[in-house]
């Protein structure tokens, strides 16, 4: 059988349309020229970026929302270093994620060309494979495999060095066949000995979190929780697995953990992990579980057979796939939980005092109350709202207390990226336009990548950007004045005015700095997306020295003076 003669450029779009790519993120290159053009005329979206760590941060975002791989399109050297941070994002996030690249020609390769650099080299180590395709008619089998890889077991990203001269090379070669995903699934004495553990135990708790999770898997854990009246915790940054209205929704387990959660944890004599890594951030830094050998007996399931085991031995291994397990989960017998019956209700409690006002705002002094915020936030937007947020401790409202409406309602970094926030926003209102996004940005992540505002106006994407402005790298000033009270060196920031500058690009902006004006700006807001389908920027000018809920700057300074005194 023949095929059509067709350049690199076209069997790589044509492949992607196999897989079911419908957009694609990127910053134009000229070293991709051939798939440009084959865009042209393609059903493919391809969003223009202003700066390669956004388009990989978009390209992350649509990861997480889909589950389907997102796609990231960037030229070779400085467009490849820039997109690294999507990249490294997607690998701790495990998020599926393909990111192509531009690379010299072959006849180039190996001089120290022009902007050549090695990527099997440059992301060895932050990517589940690297490659580069050297014939246009091995395209196919390559594209079909970075799509296997990137999608099965743990999730995460593929990289593929595109060489100039193979995209204007011409082949007669067939298309692959669409990727099928792969996971394992646990057996069925697994199930039996989890439900023996489970019947043995008196106080068991379920941790939930990484990543190949989906709705059905979302549902099948609150069936398996209600049915034996279990308590959940969310791991850092994927809070949005159970609703966190839902009666067994504990709280996150990761930075600033609620501390009454993570003595519930360390009392546990049973633990459930389903899905999360039990990296530094979800075991409170390696605190809440013992290693090599935790105290808890701990039940481990994650989709990855080399991550079981490599921190903490469990007493029962089970490579499967959340979905996988879960869906056996549901179905299995209850076991009695009259021993715990209790534990539900007083977890939710510990919750509900945990989300009370803090005290930093309990006496009204503070112009701008940004608990009030979060209350507001939740009064005014849609239940199935997606916020994101970058890293930051502007974060912490967020996470301690927005309430997450399920599934997919909330896109952030497990990997502390820095910029996330902004294009993840725009990506997820170019993927969903019909649900309200909101963004949490601090004034020093909107810098990073505050430029991506553009793009959401060009695209016509109504995220809502909401900017902390402090005037200050917050997360790194708390430590400086825990560690150097007194000696503020390189956090302090000079801001422009964040309202103008939206309008500056044609999206709605203003300044809020009063608690009462934030309302009526958040419904102007609304209003303003919902109608013109623009972005809208409301400004927070506040205290700096309101640095978290617990303490302030002050506080934070004195009691380092203090201990350092011996005082």
């Amino acid at each position: 059988m023949t095929h059509p003669s067709r350049t690199g450029g076209q069997i790589l779009v044509d492949a992607l349309k196999v897989h079911g790519v419908d957009i694609a993120f990127g910053v134009p290159g000229e070293s991709y020229l051939d798939v440009l053009d084959a865009l042209h005329e393609s059903s493919i979206r391809f969003i223009v970026n202003r700066q390669e760590g956004g388009a990989a941060f978009m390209a992350e975002a649509y990861g997480k929302l889909t589950g389907q791989p997102g796609i990231c399109f960037v030229t070779r050297g400085p467009g490849a270093t820039n997109a690294s941070i999507g990249v490294h994002t997607a690998f701790q996030d495990s998020t599926p994620m393909i990111l192509f690249i531009g690379q010299v020609g072959g006849d180039f390769i190996d001089r120290e060309a022009f902007q050549e650099i090695d990527y099997r080299r440059m992301f060895g180590q932050m990517a589940k494979w690297v490659a580069q395709v050297d014939r246009a008619e091995r395209l196919p089998e390559y594209i079909a495999r970075a799509f296997q890889v990137a999608t099965s077991g743990r999730p995460g990203p593929v990289v593929l060095a595109l060489p100039e001269d193979m995209l204007t090379s011409v082949a007669q070669v067939a298309d692959a066949r669409r990727y099928q995903a792969v996971q394992a699934a646990p057996a069925a004495a697994q199930i039996a000995s989890l439900r023996n553990m489970l019947a043995q135990a008196k106080k068991p708790f379920v941790i939930v979190g990484g990543g190949a999770w989906n709705a059905q898997a979302c549902r099948d854990l609150a069936t398996f929780a209600t049915a034996n009246a279990l308590p959940v915790g969310c791991a850092f940054r994927f809070q949005d697995l159970l609703d966190n209205a839902h009666p067994h929704y504990a709280g996150d387990v990761g930075i600033g953990i609620n501390p009454a959660l993570a003595a519930r944890i360390r009392d546990a004599d049973l633990v459930i992990a389903i899905g999360p890594r039990l990296g530094e951030m979800t075991t409170s830094g390696y605190t809440l579980f013992d290693a090599p050998v935790p105290r808890q007996r701990l039940v481990h399931i994650h989709a990855d057979a080399e991550e079981l085991g490599s921190v903490y031995q469990a007493d029962l291994m089970i490579n499967s796939g959340p979905a996988q397990a879960l869906a056996m989960l549901a179905a299995m017998t209850p076991v009695d939980a009259g021993a715990w019956l209790g534990s539900v209700a007083q977890a939710k409690a510990e919750l509900a005092t945990f989300q009370q006002r803090p005290p930093i705002f309990a006496d009204g002094a503070a112009p701008l109350d940004l608990w009030q915020l979060v209350q507001e936030l939740m009064t005014q937007a849609p239940h199935d709202t997606i916020i994101t947020n970058g890293a930051g401790n502007y974060a912490t409202w967020a996470h301690r207390f927005y309430s997450y409406g399920g599934m997919r309602t909330q896109l952030a970094p497990t990997s502390g990226a820095m910029g996330y926030g902004v294009p993840a926003g725009v990506a997820a209102k170019i993927v969903d336009p019909a649900r309200t996004v909101v963004t949490f940005a601090g004034d020093g992540e909107f810098m990073m990548t505050g430029q991506e505002l553009a793009t959401a106006v060009q695209y016509q994407a109504g995220v809502i950007i909401i900017v902390f402005n402090n005037g200050m790298f917050g997360t790194i000033r708390m430590h400086q004045e825990r560690h150097y009270p007194g000696r503020v060196s390189g956090t302090g920031l000079h801001n422009p005015d964040f309202a103008a500058l939206a309008q500056a690009y044609g999206a709605h902006g203003e300044v809020v700095e009063t608690t009462a004006q934030f309302g009526p700006a958040l419904a102007r807001a609304l209003a303003h997306t919902r109608a013109h389908e623009l972005p809208a920027v409301i400004e927070l000018r506040y205290d700096g020295n309101l640095i978290t809920p617990n303490a302030t700057l002050d506080t934070i300074r004195n009691n380092a003076k203090k201990a350092s005194s011996g005082s």
